[in-house]
Parts: C-alpha cells; structure tokens; sequence
C-alpha cells in the first residue's frame, strides 16, 4: 500500500512537469522574438530563478568531483541545442507539428539508454517506441524537402535526439544531486552560450512580451523541467520519456485553445498512437 501511494505520488510529479512542459510548444508560437532570444530570455530568467530557490532550500551547490560537473555542463550544452531547434521546428510548423516531432525522442531513447547505460534491451520499451515513431510518420505530408513541414519535422527529431542523450545524462546524476541544483547548472550554461544574441537583436521589442517569456523562464522552466529531472531518480529515462510522451497532446490541446490551431485527422491519429504508447506504459511500470 504505501508502496503503490509513493508510486502515485511519483507518477503524479512526472505527469505535473509534463504538464507543465507542454505549454513550451504554445509559448514558442506565440512569443513574437527570435528563437535565440527566447531562449536566452528564458534560461537568465531560470539561472536566477533557480539559484534564489536553492539558496532558500539551502540545496548543495558543489559537485563531488568534476566528472560529474562536466557532465551537467555538457548536459546543458545539448539542452541549448535542443531548444533552438525545437523552437525553430515550432516557428516553421504548429504546436502539433513541433511537438509530436519531438516525440521521437522515447524511440530514440529506448535504443540509446541500454547503449549508454550498459542495461538490457527491454522488448516492449522498443515496440512503444516504434508505435510513438509511427504516430510521428502520420505528421508528415510528402518527405520532401521542400516542403517547411518535412523541414520542421527534421528539426523536430534532431532535436529529439540532442535531449534524449540530455536526459540519460541527467538520469545518472539525478539518483547524487538535488534537481534544481542540476536545472541551475544547465541555465547557466544555456544563458551563457546564447550570451552574444544581446548584441545581434533588437532588444526593444522584449518588453511587449515580456509577459509569456517570464511565464516561460519561471513556469515552466524553472518548475516544468526540474520536476521532469528530479522523476528521473524514481523512473529509467526511457520510462520517463515514454510517460512524457503525453506532453504534445497537452500542448496541441493548449495550442486550439490559445492560438487557433486545429490539428489535422493524421494530427489526432499521431496523438491517439502516442496516448497509446504512455497509457500502455504507466500501466505496465504500476504493474511492476
């Protein structure tokens, strides 16, 4: 019993960042700034936003040896690269195009981890894989590439694999060290590898979004992703990724509601195979 409530409480905060993640695809659209801009806006906004919280927390800040600081910093080199070309697949395409293109990332996840990690390939990981992989393949109208949607779906898988190999790194860190203090770590080197945009864009335009893109830097940023890092303490990053995977439904649903986009009969055909492939697996990990 109390076995099963802490497993629920579990699933509860990795389905909570979900959640909160999702509005990123809304965000993305709607902000009206260069993709190098937001983000940059976003991560200063986390840095600061993480470090108040942790200090107030009185979390560690120190690592215990500077393998595992090198791969928190790298770890937030891949996520500066995975949000520019995911924010550039959003700016190409829509919320539902952006984010279920993305969600690659569980198949992609599901044949690195064993890899990296050295553990057993699991069969049914790899079959829910394929099923969001071919939920993905119903987004696409021609492959060609002069087509913007086959274009931002390309930047949507690169992107996919930037945080999958992300999220494994931080499943190896996040058992030692507290997830804010891993979230701060990766701000700081986001916001400081997209320091130079401040002198390439107009900055006079940041004020009339300044609304969404502290939404985005606090909520969730800040919130959204360190609840998604400290689940990798309870859950495999391939678990995790799958259970993640329900994130583009909540952002297209976010993305009718806020902008206007109805997705397409294939768009909802993606979804449904997506839902699949998350339910079948928060069944399965509860069954365990």
């Amino acid at each position: 019993m109390v076995e099963e409530k802490a497993y629920l409480k579990h699933i509860f905060q990795l389905n909570l960042a979900v959640v909160i993640i999702s509005t990123s695809g809304t965000l993305g659209r709607y902000i009206d700034l260069s993709p190098f801009l937001i983000i940059f806006l976003r991560s200063f906004i986390a840095v600061w936003a993480l470090l108040i919280f942790c200090k107030l927390k009185g979390f560690k800040l120190h690592f215990e040896n500077n393998n595992d600081l090198l791969k928190v910093l790298f770890a937030g080199f891949l996520m500066c690269a995975h949000w520019l070309t995911y924010f550039q697949a959003l700016k190409l395409s829509s919320v539902a195009i952006g984010m279920l293109s993305i969600y690659t990332y569980p198949v992609i996840t599901t044949f690195l981890e064993p890899i990296i990690r050295k553990t057993g390939f699991n069969k049914l990981h790899l079959l829910l894989g394929v099923l969001v992989l071919l939920g993905v393949y119903f987004l696409v109208p021609e492959f060609s590439l002069d087509n913007q949607q086959t274009i931002a779906v390309c930047f949507g898988v690169g992107s996919a694999f930037l945080y999958s190999l992300r999220n494994i790194l931080m499943k190896q860190q996040a058992s030692t060290y507290n997830g804010s203090v891993l979230m701060l770590y990766q701000m700081f080197v986001v916001s400081g590898l997209l320091l130079p945009v401040l002198f390439f864009f107009d900055l006079s335009v940041i004020p009339s979004q300044l609304a969404p893109v502290l939404i985005l830097g606090l909520f969730t940023t800040s919130v959204g992703h360190t609840l998604l890092v400290s689940s990798f303490k309870y859950f495999s990053a391939t678990t995790a990724s799958i259970i993640s995977s329900a994130q583009p439904i909540y952002g297209i649903v976010l993305g009718y509601f806020i902008l206007n986009e109805i997705p397409s009969a294939n768009t909802m055909i993606g979804g449904v195979l997506i839902a699949a492939a998350v339910f079948t697996e928060i069944y399965r990990s509860f069954k365990k």
